[in-house]
């Protein structure tokens, strides 16, 4: 394992970036604030448009030196300047390395032109696109129809998004949140789409690293077709600090095989999986690039494959796992369309 480690370091592979957007009052400080207190075990950045709205707890704050607050379990907040470039590289240069970066977009941005900010030259290889996900306030989705700039602001963020998160679902009540499935049906096809409330949203579904990170996972056995959940204790409030127990919310499921996997077969299939499944990620062992592992990210409709350098002398297999709505998908199923990717 110590070899291992020291190929990780070498080449660290890209740092995750999560775009948080959504309208005025959805609840995106809710969500920064549950990932910026949770024991996630990550060392997540947040970049945000101003502290104040940031809840932080007292004991949690370690320190703070250049518009930056340092907390005790590895997070660090950040104040987003004009040039968002330079924050970011900031960022990602400082001593202890993030792990994960969400940065929130205003609540009235039209998000696209943030995620272009990502194709400068300077993050090439160092940063990637990790989704782009739309909080929604199911209580006030339909309010101020007087002003429709409003409304066709919310559009534009929802179309802009891989994942949408419907927050405050018990507010709203079953009809009016039976009424936004309806209006989102009309406009978009094929919305990942989150009930919650309190932006109570696992972390497995949130970030792409920690428990659910497939390059991870390939260093340890997972069991095939077997819950993900009774491997990462996921839903344990003394694990992840949801405060409720998601394994009745959410049905994991994972694959593995010793098959050589088409990588163009499997894009395929990514991009037709389930509308309840909400992440598919995997580590690949591939017919077109045997010695190196692929990665799959599946996020809502993004569907992203990545190489890596090396196996890093863990034994080359293909390793997958999936999360999604209760019932939203058959195992079944879903294991003959990953084992149609297998090369005969």
């Amino acid at each position: 394992m110590e070899s291992i480690d020291h190929d990780l370091k070498a080449k660290p592979p890209p740092i995750p970036v999560t775009i948080l957007t959504g309208f005025l009052g959805a609840g995106k400080s809710t969500l920064l604030n549950r990932i910026l207190n949770g024991d996630h075990g990550l060392r997540a950045a947040v970049l945000v448009n101003d502290f104040g709205s940031i809840n932080i707890d007292a004991e949690l704050v370690a320190g703070v030196e250049n518009n930056v607050i340092s907390l005790a379990n590895g997070c660090v907040c950040c104040s987003l300047r004009e040039d968002l470039v330079q924050t970011i590289l900031e960022t990602i240069d400082r001593p202890e390395r993030p792990e994960y970066i969400l940065l929130e977009a205003s609540g009235v941005a039209d998000p696209i032109g943030i995620a272009m900010t990502f194709n400068n030259p300077d993050f090439l290889d160092r940063i990637r696109m990790d989704s782009i996900t739309c909080v929604l306030d199911a209580e006030q989705v339909f309010a101020h129809p007087e002003y429709p700039g409003v409304m066709d602001l919310k559009l534009r963020q929802i179309a802009s998004a891989d994942l949408l998160i419907l927050n405050k679902v018990d507010l709203a009540g079953a009809e009016q949140v039976e009424k936004i499935r309806r209006w989102i049906d009309e406009h978009f096809n094929n919305i990942r789409l989150v009930e919650t409330n309190y932006c109570d949203v696992p972390y497995e579904i949130l970030l792409a690293v920690g428990r659910f990170d497939p390059i991870r996972m390939s260093y340890r056995e997972l069991p095939h077709d077997t819950p993900l959940a009774s491997h990462t204790g996921a839903g344990k409030d003394d694990e992840h600090g949801h405060g409720g127990d998601h394994r009745a919310a959410f049905d994991t499921w994972s694959y593995q095989t010793d098959g050589l996997i088409s990588l163009e077969a499997l894009k395929q299939t990514a991009r037709k999986l389930p509308g309840g499944l909400f992440r598919c990620k995997g580590i690949i062992h591939s017919s077109e690039s045997p010695d190196r592992p692929a990665v799959l990210q599946v996020v809502g409709r993004r569907v992203d494959m990545t190489l890596l350098d090396k196996w890093n002398g863990t034994p080359p297999r293909t390793r997958i796992v999936a999360i999604g709505a209760p019932g939203s998908f058959d195992s079944m199923d879903l294991r003959r369309r990953f084992e149609a990717c297998v090369v005969a």
